[in-house]
């Protein structure tokens, strides 16, 4: 595992450089657009550099409280989420990793999940609709690919990723408003005719269509490290809850439920466990997918019979897809040897989920809200859970059921 995590690093670092090229090129771009020289490429360059240095500062000392805040994530207790918080931290146990991740929330009928931060500093976030859908055996296999992508520092990763697309597409988007309203070597080589501003047009020429396909071009790297990434970390997740099936499951659910999450973006739709902007998380692959094929994904989970190691996903990856699988730059040997002797759980046909159970886990997903919204939550002999806002007025609440009288303590 831990060879398979070194080979994804290192590619990891060749896309990132890859994007910082573009990124180099790009402010070469704009120092061209302003000045048609050599000396004003070398100035664009010195500016989108320093630019992407500010932001990745940015990026990894706040970064992830910046993602969860604008995903409207909300952190939660052990006492407010006791189920959930139990599972994270037995696959935190399960990934070796040195510290919990902290848990939050989202509130949002659309059930999804993503892992932000590193170090000391991570986190998973997972919906209300995700509670509500998902029993503990599906909602450990989520947990366990989110915190496999921190163990595979894969949300670092695409952190720092993100900030480089977001910086590229800033620096295109100047590139092109200088050009078409007001650059200075537009003029300039429209009022002169001699060989050398011919030179000077050809530059800026070059320099717009730098603009308009290096974002493109980066979108399409970032979405490529993304889809790299998702196989690990389902293999991953296989591997510390030793039952793919799990996870297979809760992939069909989540991509078959066709509810938007209304924060998401392009920036952050790759953190997700499923695209949240997909119409259809099972459509066929193209260069800006995020994901993996959905169908793929979970074909593969359920080929895995026999073991749960990464040599047993990447044998289900090759009889699924007729393909060899990498999983971040090749199988390592030791991969070949791990964890043979274990197997997964019997993949009994789960009984479908009763219209009773869905509403309990429903109810349950929202108490979580209510608990963070201060609610008192009051127990009576007739077996009413009575919620009381923290709104209310009065010392005492009667049951609607049985009218019994309960004190309000506080």
């Amino acid at each position: 595992m831990w060879e398979a995590i070194q080979r994804n690093r290192l590619k990891s670092f060749v896309l990132i450089s890859s994007m910082g090229f573009f990124l180099l090129l790009l402010g070469a771009s704009l120092g061209t657009v302003f000045s048609a020289s050599r000396q004003g490429a070398f100035a664009g360059v010195f500016i989108a550099a320093a630019v992407w240095f500010f932001l990745t500062l940015i990026a990894l000392s706040q970064g992830h409280k910046i993602l969860l805040a604008f995903s409207g994530a909300r952190e939660i207790s052990h006492d407010e989420a006791p189920q959930l918080y139990n599972i994270v931290e037995e696959m935190r146990i399960a990934a070796a990793l040195p510290s919990t991740p902290k848990v939050f929330i989202m509130e949002s009928g659309a059930p999804n999940a993503f892992a932000v931060g590193h170090g000391e500093n991570t986190a998973v976030a997972v919906t209300t609709g995700l509670l509500s859908v998902l029993d503990r055996d599906e909602l450990q296999g989520v947990i366990a690919h989110e915190i496999g992508h921190i163990k595979n520092q894969d949300s670092k990763f695409m952190t720092t990723a993100g900030v480089l697309l977001g910086t590229i597409v800033i620096l295109a988007d100047l590139t092109t408003r200088s050009f078409f309203f007001g650059g200075m070597g537009t003029r300039r080589s429209q009022s002169d005719r001699d060989s050398s501003n011919q030179i000077q047009m050809l530059l800026i020429v070059v320099a717009l269509l730098l603009a308009i396909l290096a974002p493109l071009l980066a979108q399409m790297l970032y979405f490529a490290c993304s889809r790299s990434r998702e196989y690990l970390a389902d293999a991953s997740a296989a591997l510390f809850t030793r039952y793919p099936e799990a996870l297979a499951s809760a992939l069909e659910k989540i991509s078959n439920a066709h509810i938007p999450l209304e924060n998401a973006n392009r920036v952050t739709a790759p953190m997700y466990i499923i695209n949240p902007l997909a119409a259809n998380s099972s459509q066929a692959f193209s260069l800006f997918s995020t994901h993996p094929p959905t169908e793929e994904r979970v074909n593969i989970l359920r080929t895995m019979a026999g073991g749960a190691g990464l040599a047993d996903y990447r044998r289900a990856y090759m009889e699924s897809t007729g393909k060899d699988i990498s999983l971040g730059g090749g199988m390592p040997s030791s991969g070949q040897l791990e964890l043979r002797g274990i197997k997964k759980k019997e993949m009994e046909a789960a009984p479908a989920n009763s219209h009773s159970e869905l509403k309990k886990r429903t109810r349950d997903a929202f108490d979580i809200l209510h608990r963070l919204n201060k609610f008192v939550f009051i127990t009576c002999d007739c077996g009413l859970k009575i919620k009381v806002p923290p709104g209310f007025v009065g010392n005492s609440v009667n049951c609607p059921k049985c009218g019994k009288s309960h004190k309000i303590d506080g």
